[in-house]
């Protein structure tokens, strides 16, 4: 990743809106989970992974397995935030995401978020298929 580019690979801008906030004006912690969940989405979207064709076409869908998240610092009403986000394992049916959300330099939230692939309709676990697998390993380097 280029941090010096306006938006590199596996950076997602986001602003911060009203109804990203809680009584206090700070982004409520919850919401740090969507902000993740969009950057995981748009990084895959960049590979050319459309999630629609996966689970038409694959049979393929991700679902969240684990969550593991530390805040450090508030992001507030009207901030400009953006998560970096990067694959750092690549299992049999599983990826591993190290995801961080930052406001300039300013680390503000950090998480471990593993996928799990699944067939789409018995939500059972399968091996990802040597393209996709193939596509996330190139990512990675």
């Amino acid at each position: 990743m280029d941090p010096q580019s306006p938006n590199p690979p596996g950076v997602l801008p986001i602003r911060v809106y009203y109804e990203d906030t809680d009584a206090g004006g700070v982004v409520y912690y919850a919401n740090y989970l969507k902000f993740f969940e969009r950057g995981r989405t748009e990084w895959l979207r960049a590979l050319g992974m459309d999630q629609r064709a996966l689970a038409a076409q694959e049979r393929v869908i991700f679902v969240v397995r684990r969550a593991d998240v530390a805040y450090h610092r508030p992001a507030r009403l009207d901030d400009r935030i953006r998560v970096h986000t990067a694959v750092t394992d690549i299992g049999a049916s599983t990826l591993l995401f190290a995801q961080e959300a930052r406001r300039d330099e300013e680390l503000l939230a950090t998480a471990g978020i593993q996928v799990c692939a699944v067939h789409p309709e018995t939500f059972k676990p399968v091996r990802m298929t040597p393209p996709i697998r193939n596509l996330l390993e190139k990512a990675r380097n």
